[in-house]
């Protein structure tokens, strides 16, 4: 069955904005890549910080000294790479996505349930959760952004931020120097 134009035009409204996110996360990577030409790495190092962006109300752009200030999550899992237990504090990943403005718990209906959050590291690494697995309204996922494992920070190569989804059964969407939190709506 052939689209019509409105179709056609909706499509390809989708498709562009759908562009310019993809564009406006890599300028995000890029702004906060660590420099290498010429500096040591500490002189290099920029302050950690966490930005919180795309379809929300309320950009946030936090440091660790912002979330240490926020109510804590403290999980103790079972890495299974190594099946050593770690403890694991920070904060919930749904607390973040409420202070930027995002709908939760009833008023989270409808088209909204399209919406989707894409985590990505400093290394380029990017995984994506669905709004409504972060809500607790809609399950109890305890998703958190971690800034603490074992009582110390997150080492380098992992953190300084680092999300940690207790319930999955292997950690492949536990993004490690975790940089970007970006929503994505798609019915907008």
């Amino acid at each position: 069955m052939p689209l019509n134009g409105k179709c056609m035009a909706n499509q390809n409204v989708r498709a562009i904005g759908i562009a310019i996110l993809a564009v406006a996360a890599a300028a995000i990577f890029s702004a906060t890549a660590p420099r290498t030409s010429g500096q040591s790495a500490l002189a290099a190092a920029p302050a950690a910080e966490l930005r919180i962006a795309g379809d929300v109300s309320t950009p946030l752009v936090l440091t660790i000294a912002d979330l240490k200030k926020m109510p804590r999550k403290t999980l103790s899992v079972v890495n299974p790479h190594d099946k050593k237990t770690e403890l694991y504090e920070g904060v919930l990943l749904e607390e973040l996505l409420r202070r930027a403005g995002i709908d939760q718990g009833e008023k989270l209906r409808g088209t909204a349930m399209a919406t989707y959050v894409v985590a990505e590291g400093s290394d380029g690494y990017r995984v994506i959760f669905s709004l409504a697995e972060l809500d607790s309204a809609v399950i109890d996922s305890d998703v958190i952004v971690a800034d603490t494992m074992d009582g110390a920070p997150i080492g380098a190569g992992v953190g300084p931020l680092r999300i940690v989804a207790p319930h999955e059964k292997r950690p492949a969407r536990w993004v490690r120097m975790l940089t970007t939190i970006t929503v994505i709506h798609p019915q907008k």
